[in-house]
């Protein structure tokens, strides 16, 4: 099915809403134009996201643009087939903020835009003023559980809950999103993030990467690998871990922390003093960001997700499961959706570190079998609701809903 967009409005002028997609005056033959926007194309799920939408738009026969500030995934966009507009999207200046508004509003109307997609919330300030001054239709995708630690913060939030339609990126987002602004249920469209299982599939990750990895790591061959993915961070739960290292039964498991510290040297100086005092450093490994993730999830033994605070989704639960590995998470936010416990994984209470101990100790004693026929369990759940042709699909249908 193709997306297409209704007969461009005259410059500053609303689309009149009786032309949609399938309307007798509509220009059928001209493609829908979607402009994603965000702070920059970086190496985060939010730019992984915008690149998936931008290969799925050009293969419903859009146009994809993606106007950012730039970054590593800036060629990501070109070769997915979109296009991208550099602007000095981040930034939180009120000031650079209006000014990006007429830029976006400039491009709207240059282009002939028909829906602008905001996945940010300075970014979306600006995107959401161009919408309104050009009659763009306006959706947001709301990605994280934003804190609100600091006064105006939620004010600050609420351009993320003003899209015609929100999308939530779990059902405890979307539950978040009622509670702090009081939206019509109605608005807000659950689309789980999603993995490519042709990319994360066991069966294509030869031994070689795995002793490749096994060498970098300085691993011997046979203790139990436990490997927590994630940049260096207090609420993703590098500290909880090692303390649980220190409390199992088993003495022979090796952690292994994959993920940048993104200079934050005196946290990680801290993570390493923590696993000296309490015995453990010599089976602790800092790794720092690896490239390969399905060898690093192949190689594990158990996957960990140690959050203390809730994750909005959690996309490496799922990777970790469409690898078949055996993975145990915080028993909060988006873990609790993809995780059945017992079933495909195990979740803990986030933060306690012997429930997470004894948590690590029951699996490593389960024969290989058990384990095995749950990673089966794991990465089936993960093909049936938590690809990206699913959440491809799931966000072209919102497309087309703000079409007519």
């Amino acid at each position: 099915m193709t997306i297409q967009r209704p007969i461009p409005p005259a410059p500053g002028a609303p689309y009149p809403d009786h032309l949609t997609a399938d309307s007798p005056d509509a220009a059928q033959d001209r493609p829908a134009v979607v402009l994603q926007v965000l702070p920059a194309l970086g190496g985060g799920g939010v730019e992984r996201g915008t690149v998936e939408m931008v290969q799925a738009i050009t293969r419903a026969g859009g146009q994809a643009l993606v106007a950012s500030s730039g970054g590593l995934h800036a060629s990501s966009v070109e070769r997915a087939g979109g296009r991208n507009i550099i602007l000095p999207l981040d930034t939180k200046n009120p000031r650079r903020i209006l000014a990006n508004a007429a830029k976006l509003a400039d491009i709207i109307r240059a282009e002939t835009v028909s829906i602008v997609h905001a996945r940010s919330r300075a970014p979306a300030w600006s995107a959401w003023l161009a919408a309104r001054r050009t009659g763009a239709r306006f959706v947001t995708t709301y990605h994280g559980a934003y804190n609100e630690n600091v006064p105006f913060k939620r004010a600050y939030n609420a351009v993320m809950a003003k899209g015609e339609i929100v999308i939530a990126i779990s059902h405890f987002i979307a539950g978040l999103i009622q509670q702090r602004h009081q939206i019509d249920p109605a608005r807000i469209r659950v689309i789980h993030r999603g993995v490519d299982p042709a990319i994360f599939d066991p069966a294509l990750v030869p031994i070689s990467r795995l002793m490749a990895l096994n060498e970098s790591w300085r691993l011997e061959v046979g203790p139990p690998i436990i490997v927590l993915p994630g940049r260096i961070s207090r609420w993703k739960g590098q500290g909880v871990l090692i303390e649980a290292l220190a409390l199992m039964r088993n003495r022979e498991a090796r952690v292994v922390l994959v993920g940048d510290d993104q200079g934050r040297r005196k946290l990680v100086a801290e993570l390493v003093a923590q696993a000296e005092r309490l015995g453990v450093a010599e089976r602790l490994r800092f790794v720092g960001h690896e490239t390969d993730m399905p060898a690093v999830l192949r190689i594990a033994d158990v996957v960990v997700n140690a959050s203390t605070d809730p994750e909005a989704f959690g996309r490496v639960v799922i990777e970790a499961q469409a690898m078949g590995a055996t993975v145990i998470a915080s028993d909060h936010g988006g873990a609790v959706e993809t995780i059945a416990h017992g079933e495909t994984g195990w979740r803990v209470p986030p933060g306690n570190a012997q429930a997470l101990a004894d948590a690590l100790d029951y699996v490593l004693s389960l024969p290989i079998e058990a384990r095995r026929d749950m990673g089966a369990a794991a990465r089936q759940s993960v093909i049936d609701h938590y690809t990206t042709a699913v959440m491809q699909a799931k966000t072209l249908d919102v497309y087309r809903e703000l079409l007519g």
